[in-house]
């Protein structure tokens, strides 16, 4: 196992996202994807202002999650690229259907109730507190370590497809089943990624 690397992210700047809205050649929104993905997660930093924390946490609010699926929707899930794409999409999610994301992680906690505990969520989960986890979780990529940010959103999601797949009052199966598994590969992509940056080769 190679030894692990401990950095303070640099947000990328307006320059990144320009650049990526100016090219129309793959391969370089390939490269522009990952430069900004290592600036965020792996650039050095003496420390981490609270102005920094709020800008990743809110990067999807002001960027458009449509801005960062153009950057990072295509990477590879075992990529720092893919990674980031799978926790912003997570965060979107529960801030918009906070209640939905609360009711089903609620019901899914019996199920699953160790990722329960590694997610972290306060009891009782309601709407605020699956939404202050997300957040906490995403200032993990500034604050934390980025193996423990990656496995506290699989472990919420893993929990999340749980409850979704046990609601016995949905009417069309087969569509909240499919719903749940991709949720479930969610969680199990990011555990994949968690894996790899504690061997130090998510890259």
């Amino acid at each position: 196992m190679s030894e692990r690397r401990h950095h303070r992210p640099s947000m990328p700047g307006a320059r990144h996202f320009e650049a990526i809205e100016g090219s129309t050649d793959p391969a370089e929104l390939g490269v522009a994807a990952e430069r900004a993905a290592t600036a965020l997660v792996r650039g050095g930093r003496s420390h981490a202002d609270q102005a920094l924390v709020d800008r990743v946490v809110h990067l999807a609010d002001v960027e458009g999650l449509d801005t960062l699926a153009e950057l990072w929707s295509g990477a590879a899930a075992d990529s720092l690229a893919g990674s980031l794409w799978r926790l912003y999409l997570l965060r979107t999610w529960v801030h918009a259907s906070p209640a939905v994301a609360a009711e089903e992680f609620d019901r899914g906690r019996a199920h699953v109730p160790v990722s329960e505990v590694v997610s972290g969520v306060v009891e009782p989960p309601g709407p605020r507190e699956v939404r202050l986890l997300v957040d906490q979780v995403l200032r993990g990529v500034v604050q934390g370590d980025f193996a423990d940010t990656l496995f506290r959103a699989a472990a919420f999601a893993r929990v999340t497809a749980a409850g979704r797949a046990h609601d016995e009052r949905e009417h069309d199966r087969y569509d909240a089943d499919l719903s749940a598994a991709r949720l479930l590969t969610l969680a199990e992509q990011l555990e994949r990624a968690a894996r790899l940056e504690l061997a130090g080769t998510l890259s």
